[in-house]
């Protein structure tokens, strides 16, 4: 049974950095597309950043030039680099990895924004 783990939420001042990972613990066939979601209380779930299969990068507009998604193929990891952090980042932060077969979600790890 495939697993994603995410880690690197934490508390951090306005205008900070964090790194956020996303490691599979087994291997996943077929890969569409990874990337990472997040969900603020009584908000939905909405997209932050993808890469799907190549270089090509896609973000949302509220964090274009601020947020950098990467993978590490051969460490099985996705990871995503905030910096110039604002309190509207704050939410729970998800990785997905779209698979042809089915879509992998991690648990989600908490990122707050705040003095």
């Amino acid at each position: 049974q495939v697993q994603l783990v995410e880690s690197g939420g934490g508390l951090v001042q306005p205008g900070g950095s964090l790194r956020l990972s996303c490691a599979a613990s087994g291997s996943i066939f077929g890969i569409i597309a990874m990337g990472w979601y997040r969900q603020a209380p009584g908000n939905e779930r909405e997209l932050v950043a993808t890469i799907p299969s190549g270089d090509v990068t896609n973000y949302a507009n509220s964090v274009k030039g601020r947020f950098t998604i990467s993978r590490d193929n051969a460490k099985s990891t996705l990871y995503l680099q905030m910096t110039s952090l604002k309190p509207e980042d704050t939410a729970v932060y998800y990785c997905r990895v779209r698979a042809t077969t089915r879509d992998y979600w991690g648990q989600g790890t908490q990122v707050t924004v705040s003095l």
